[in-house]
């Protein structure tokens, strides 16, 4: 089309025409204007872009939203990082140069400090189970220990905290699976139908505020001595801050008292232990007693041992 046809079909001016068109080619569009007989404003035939008009920002949410840690999982890592590479050849020079820039300066990593990878052998099969729509077969063992077979019909799977989940219909009803505790998992020749109005996300969300308030909770309030405070937040991740700056200024001797929130008792015992001499159990009065009886088993143990 010409300038002037252009100017007439967006109710322009030629000379805005022609500074769009300038803007276009900056960004990476390879519109050409040819002046004379036969002339005008030309995209060439074969070219295709839906990635036109992302800002800096957005350019930035798509390439941080990749987690590189369960795609691996997945089996997903070169083949997302070949994707990737392909949506940054197509951006514009500006927005490529963006690229280079986030991954110099932002990386994600959703493991944990100190704790082992889940091995998750049969994740594979479930996550081709989820998409086939196809019926499972698990071995299960329960947080209890007891061992279950099922046949369930995979919904959806879960990255957690570098934790992996199963979502399942079981009987009619829904249930979370941890997946690093299935100890089988067989494809059957039984396909199922994904529920239409169910949502991976809300499901999720709700369960996990389900469970978490069906967690029960074992209070422990313990006086820290000043030269073990600072190990506080090493033992109970940095939000222990917030529960030290609300206990106020510390006593005359230093030492700060503290409540600490655990999802057992045993838990709660086994924690309290492990503070040493660092801090004193306060209450309740049962944990006192039960630091006092494991205390004097252990020096008993070590005293006929050696």
């Amino acid at each position: 089309m010409t300038a002037s046809e252009l100017a007439a079909e967006l109710e322009v001016s030629e000379r805005t025409i022609y500074r769009d068109l300038e803007a276009l080619n900056t960004a990476g569009v390879p519109v050409m204007a040819e002046r004379g007989p036969g002339g005008g404003c030309t995209l060439p035939e074969e070219y295709r872009t839906d990635l036109t008009g992302l800002t800096e920002r957005e350019v930035r949410g798509l390439f941080l939203s990749v987690v590189p840690g369960p795609l691996a999982d997945l089996g997903l890592g070169r083949a997302i990082e070949a994707a990737m590479l392909k949506i940054a050849a197509s951006l514009p020079a500006t927005h490529r140069q963006d690229v280079k820039r986030i991954r110099d300066r932002v990386h994600v990593d959703t493991a944990e400090w100190f704790r082992p990878e889940e091995p998750v052998p049969h994740l594979k099969a479930i996550e081709e189970a989820v998409w086939e729509e196809r019926c499972l077969l698990i071995a299960y063992r329960r947080a209890d220990g007891v061992r279950v077979k099922r046949y369930v019909n995979p919904y959806g799977l879960v990255a957690k905290a570098g934790v992996w989940y199963m979502v399942g219909a079981f009987r009619g009803k829904l249930f979370t699976y941890r997946v690093s505790r299935i100890r089988s998992a067989e494809h059957t020749h039984e396909h199922f139908q994904r529920p239409a109005d169910f949502d991976l996300a809300t499901y999720w969300k709700s369960w996990c505020e389900t469970f978490e308030r069906s967690v029960p909770r074992y209070e422990v309030t313990v006086r820290v001595k000043p030269h073990f405070i600072q190990m506080l937040p090493i033992l109970y991740g940095e939000g222990v801050h917030a529960l030290i700056e609300r206990a106020g200024p510390p006593d005359v001797e230093g030492c700060v008292t503290i409540t600490l929130t655990f999802e057992s008792y045993d838990a709660a015992l086994s924690h309290s232990l492990s503070l040493g001499t660092g801090a004193m159990v306060i209450g309740p009065e049962e944990m006192r007693r039960a630091l006092l009886d494991m205390a004097s088993r252990v020096v008993d143990q070590y005293t006929r041992e050696t």
